[in-house]
């Protein structure tokens, strides 16, 4: 278990990254009944949501390629349709040219990173420095719009 949870600052540091490159040109912000803004919601998601996630996902990660490819089509399907589900009531909004479509291909590379960091963790951070980067030149965010 212990292994396991050691891979949760790796969710936690692209989140942070996603808040500090993007705070003047954001993606997607989250909106709640309670909580009374972005940086409180993202912050309860990293210290609640993605601890869940990564010890259940990771822990339970079955054998077997066809076994593995269900396990992460259901992970993927829950975050996309708790995603779709707040954005239909509100919880979430896009912004500057980010859509559902773009979250279900970046939820998509999300779950494939996670195992990748568990067992080759320089891989994982290789893959992730080049999905930034490329989402960042589709979004067209200059260095200029960050903060």
């Amino acid at each position: 278990m212990e292994a396991i949870l050691s891979h949760h600052p790796f969710f936690i540091i692209g989140d942070l990254l996603y808040n500090f490159l993007l705070y003047k040109k954001p993606m997607w912000l989250f909106h709640d009944l309670i909580l009374p803004n972005h940086t409180t919601v993202t912050i309860l998601a990293m210290t609640v949501t993605y601890s869940i996630t990564v010890f259940l996902y990771l822990g339970n990660l079955p054998n077997g390629w066809g076994k593995r490819a269900l396990w992460y089509l259901l992970w993927v399907g829950i975050y996309v349709t708790s995603e779709y589900i707040n954005n239909k009531l509100g919880f979430i909004t896009y912004h500057n040219g980010w859509n559902m479509g773009w979250s279900i291909l970046f939820t998509g590379v999300i779950f494939i990173i996670l195992p990748i960091h568990y067992k080759k963790p320089l891989f994982a951070w290789l893959i992730s420095i080049v999905v930034i980067v490329s989402l960042l030149t589709i979004f067209d965010v200059r260095i200029s719009e960050m903060k």
